[in-house]
């Protein structure tokens, strides 16, 4: 009823509002003559307008407030079904909950009963064990009786007679399966570095870098020497290395540390003699030549090194160091040689082991590095050059080995044993390495004459090149635990007696024979 109030009123406002304008329009036009009569019948006409506006308007509100009477009581309806499925649903859960409670009702009652039954059976099982109890202390106290000691005494004997044969039979076991274990690695590891050496085939002749520089004549040694010694000066200046002119007939020998600035120098002689051109500017000149051209040669050298063994992703410094090891010799082996030789036999023996070849091939291709710069900087060489290859951005894996490929470190994986083993290969090989023939029949009858001076050796052989010494006692002489002293004191004396590249295995044989003939 609010709004149908609302309604009437909103109506009656805009009715007079609309018959006020006609009004004042309709007398404005009028005439003065008929001005009352006009102004009557407008009155009329608005009046009539505004009884129609207004029922118009009545007739609008009373619809709108019906139909919002009929939204609201739909709205009710509604609310009211919701309500009742709820109060449905609520029934149906307490019915449900009222069901479950008297079935916990029924399950606490048998529950109690289940109680009192078990409390009963255990009061007959306490009793029953009770009685076992006392049956077992009586037999237990017949059984010490007879046996004359306590229960306790036979416990610890048992314990002691089983703990004694467990002993021994691990201690059996351990021993077995050492041997067994010594005995498969050992041959694998025979086979394995036979395979390595039968399928790489090396240089059987070393590189040697050439020291000594041959001159046409005699009077060429005072052209080098030059007026007052200022061409000497100038390419001992320029290159680094000493030149000794001595009464060496047709030669000039060169004489320095790093093996690189002796190369400069020999090439640099070499084309000053060939050129005749021999003074101060020349001799400057020519050595800045030959030492950019041999950068070249050495980065060349380097990569080729990379390329052979398949090492990818090599820092520059490294495959210049990699170069410089062209010229660096050990025992007259050049180092390259040796580095390819040592990557190569790791990545065989990797392969046969199912290891990363690549990786094997890397670590001793540059397990050497150290070496090219050994001259500068102390240290040793394998410490030298994992500090290097750590700076050079190599893995950890490839560090560790060159840096324990000497045992300067200790080894932590299988890729360490096998660059210590290739680089053993490389050089023990026969025709690797220069040496005299006298030296080295010496070296070995020296090392056989130091172990027969032992008390209680007969013979003893050098083998593998003098790598390994091989020492027969006499059984009746030298016992079993003497036998480990004895390698040791015999390796120790030749570590304080001789000089020898790498390392001398000594093995002690010990051999005891029973010999009876059947008449």
């Amino acid at each position: 009823m609010d709004i149908v109030t609302i309604a009437v009123g909103v109506a009656a406002v805009v009715i007079g509002g609309v018959g006020g304008v006609l009004i004042q329009k309709r007398l404005a036009t009028a005439s003065n003559d008929n001005a009352a009569v006009q102004a009557k019948k407008v009155l009329n006409d608005a009046l009539l307008e505004a009884d129609r506006l207004k029922q118009e308007s009545l007739l609008k509100a009373k619809d709108e407030a019906y139909q919002a009477k009929q939204k609201a009581e739909e709205e009710i309806r509604n609310r009211s079904q919701e309500l009742k499925k709820e109060e449905r649903r609520f029934s149906e859960k307490l019915e449900q909950i009222e069901r479950k409670i008297d079935l916990l009702d029924k399950r606490e009652v048998d529950f109690l009963q289940k109680e009192k039954s078990f409390s009963k059976q255990e009061s007959a099982l306490a009793k029953r064990q009770s009685e076992i109890d006392s049956l077992i202390d009586e037999q237990r106290t017949k059984l010490e009786n007879i046996a004359g000691i306590t229960r306790e005494e036979a416990k610890k004997r048992l314990v002691e007679s089983i703990e004694s044969e467990a002993r021994m039979e691990a201690a059996k076991e351990v021993v077995r399966i050492e041997n067994e274990m010594k005995i498969n690695a050992d041959r694998k590891a025979k086979n394995i570095l036979a395979l390595a050496i039968s399928r790489y085939a090396g240089e059987y002749v070393a590189e040697k870098t050439v020291s000594i520089v041959p001159l046409p004549n005699e009077e060429m040694k005072g052209r080098i020497i030059g007026r007052e010694g200022r061409n000497i000066r100038a390419i001992e200046a320029a290159t680094g290395i000493d030149i000794i002119i001595d009464d060496t007939p047709e030669a000039v020998i060169l004489s320095g540390f790093n093996p690189v600035r002796r190369e400069v120098a020999r090439q640099s002689m070499e084309r000053l003699i060939a050129d005749g051109r021999i003074h101060p500017a020349r001799i400057e000149e020519v050595v800045e030549k030959v030492t950019k051209e041999l950068d070249i040669t050495l980065r060349e050298a380097g990569e080729q090194a990379t390329f052979d063994v398949g090492c990818h992703g090599v820092n520059h410094e490294i495959v210049m160091l990699l170069g410089r090891l062209k010229y660096r010799t050990s025992y007259g082996q050049s180092v390259l040689v040796h580095s390819l030789e040592v990557a190569f036999l790791c990545g065989i023996m990797a392969a046969e082991l199912g290891l990363d070849v690549k990786q094997a091939k890397r670590a001793g291709l540059l397990h050497d590095i150290g070496k090219a710069v050994d001259h500068e900087v102390e240290g040793s060489h394998a410490i030298i050059g994992r500090d290097l290859a750590r700076k050079y951005g190599e893995s950890p894996e490839i560090v560790h080995a060159i840096g324990a490929h000497h045992e300067d470190i200790e080894a932590e994986s299988v890729l360490d044993i096998l660059v210590q083993s290739a680089d053993s290969l490389s050089g023990a090989r026969p025709g690797a390495r220069r040496e005299m023939l006298e030296s080295y029949v010496k070296r070995l009858e020296d090392l056989e004459q130091l172990a027969n001076g032992f008390k209680g050796v007969e013979k003893s052989f050098a083998i593998q090149a003098g790598r390994e010494v091989r020492v027969i006692v006499n059984s009746t002489q030298v016992k079993d635990v003497e036998t480990s002293m004895l390698g040791k004191d015999i390796a120790k004396k030749i570590e304080e007696t001789m000089t020898y590249p790498g390392q001398i295995r000594v093995t002690v044989i010990r051999e005891t024979r029973s010999v009876e003939y059947a008449k």
